[in-house]
């Protein structure tokens, strides 16, 4: 199915009524349903039994590296802050059990298509340990070197110098994302993470020299003592470096649940409406920069894989974001990960000392999880196809799942047309389709069809759409 580029109208008035708390749905059901408790023998079973291993289809590896040297005040990630180095030692080496323990469950013949490395910081590690660590992966699945695969990692520009990126194409890297946030000295300060512009520029040129593949930057809007103007001069040096991909993540000031949160001074926080300001400025400038909006927060030249996708109606989102791989099973290793294989969607332990006694003990560090009902199946591909392709096919939806929509979901239609009142959605034919004015706000239109936020009594903390 071939899709137009997604047009995107900024309004501020349905932006602030629709501001409210909400998944991101990298899944569904979302981490928020995930159980304890789960029976020993349900990942082999679900690795055994998905249709990836009936098919003999290709793996997606995602490794979590907890480490970072020190705090940045904004985030909300899964970290562990050190400088001693003999605890990734400790770390990687059990990692290399897990990795030992998972890949018993898979066929040797499934190509590794993707693969990402995230945290955390991955650079934490030495060229050493990182490379000790792709081959080790590589002695348990198969690793490929095709021009197409997708091998990214993430990078604290702080971490790695430009002839460090040598190191990381030749281990087999054809990605890599930046970690920017912010080109402003005083919100660098504000947030603990102080990087001139010119060391970013180094590593992109760097990078580019190689031929890598792709390259993306990280921003966040909404950050301490970020203004219009401090922004305006991100966002142009930024669309003067040019890279393939941008995620422009709005920031999330929950210091209750984040202590390194509690060190941003509440009061230099950009406001409501100067936050509404900042995302609109980001929106307009991409776009009129020549960037195509992918949905959710993220923005890709013409040319890369992901805009490419998106027109040709093979988008997909997953724990990794959005991705041009089809539905590959996603096996998860290192504290916290998550992954999904078949219709489980299985967690780590989110804390170092239980994941480290589980493979001390020779057990898969498995800590919650929960496998997808038919129901789930149906409103998956129903939020997937709002948050990749800003368009829901109902044809699609009843010949896949033998069922009449109207009737599945007719507890859901009164929200939907809600949606379409309100200017979010049009409702024609055989579609729903979201507006220019709509896409901006895809995950309330995906929360509609959520059949877990109607039996919720208080939604638990996430982040906000704005």
């Amino acid at each position: 199915m071939k899709h137009e580029p997604m047009d995107v109208c900024f309004d501020p008035d349905l932006m602030r009524r629709y501001d409210r708390e909400g998944p991101r749905y990298t899944s569904y059901p979302t981490a928020l349903q995930f159980q304890e408790g789960l029976a020993p023998a349900t990942y082999e079973t679900a690795a055994r039994t998905s249709r990836g291993a009936l098919g003999r289809e290709p793996l997606s590896l995602y490794v979590h590296i907890p480490f970072c040297f020190s705090p940045c005040f904004y985030c909300g990630c899964n970290k562990v802050i050190t400088r001693q180095m003999d605890r990734a030692d400790d770390y990687v080496r059990r990692l290399n059990t897990e990795i030992t323990l998972r890949s018993r469950h898979f066929d040797s013949s499934r190509t590794v298509e993707q693969l990402h490395l995230g945290g955390g910081t991955p650079t934490f590690l030495p060229q050493r340990r990182l490379a000790a660590l792709i081959e080790t992966i590589g002695r348990h699945f198969a690793l490929t070197g095709d021009p197409g695969r997708d091998y990214s990692i993430e990078i604290d520009p702080r971490t790695v110098s430009p002839a460090s990126i040598k190191m990381l194409t030749d281990i087999g890297f054809n990605r890599l994302s930046l970690g920017v946030q912010d080109f402003d000295p005083q919100v660098q300060v504000a947030i603990n993470r102080e990087q001139p512009p010119q060391m970013v520029q180094d590593i992109l040129d760097a990078a580019r020299s190689l031929g890598l593949r792709s390259i993306n930057f990280d921003l966040i809007y909404g950050l301490p003592r970020q203004t219009v103007e401090t922004f305006t001069a991100t966002l142009d040096r930024v669309i003067q470096m040019r890279p393939d991909r941008l995620a422009v993540y709005g920031y999330a000031h929950m210091p209750k649940i984040f202590k390194a949160q509690r060190q941003i001074r509440a009061g230099e926080l950009p406001g409501a409406a100067t936050r509404l300001a900042l995302l609109q400025l980001a929106v307009s400038k991409l776009t009129v920069a020549g960037y195509e909006y992918i949905g959710m927060d993220h923005f890709a030249l013409p040319g890369d894989t992901l805009a490419q996708a998106q027109r040709n109606g093979t988008l997909h989102r997953t724990f990794q974001g959005y991705t041009t791989h089809a539905s590959r099973d996603l096996v998860s290793l290192g504290v916290s990960a998550i992954g999904q294989v078949g219709a489980l969607y299985v967690q780590n332990y989110k804390l170092l000392p239980d994941y480290d006694a589980a493979l001390d003990r020779g057990v898969l560090p498995q800590h919650r999880g929960v496998t997808m009902t038919q129901d789930d199946v149906v409103r998956k591909d129903v939020i997937q196809q709002i948050m990749c392709h800003g368009k829901l096919d109902i044809g699609s939806i009843e010949r896949a799942h033998g069922i009449e929509f109207d009737d599945y979901f007719a507890a859901e239609w009164p929200r939907v047309r809600e949606l379409a009142d309100d200017g979010l959605v049009d409702i024609g034919a055989g579609a729903v389709t979201l507006t220019a004015r709509g896409r901006l706000l895809m995950r309330n239109v995906a929360m509609a069809f959520d059949a877990y936020l109607a039996r919720q009594t208080g939604l638990p903390l996430q982040s906000r759409v704005i």
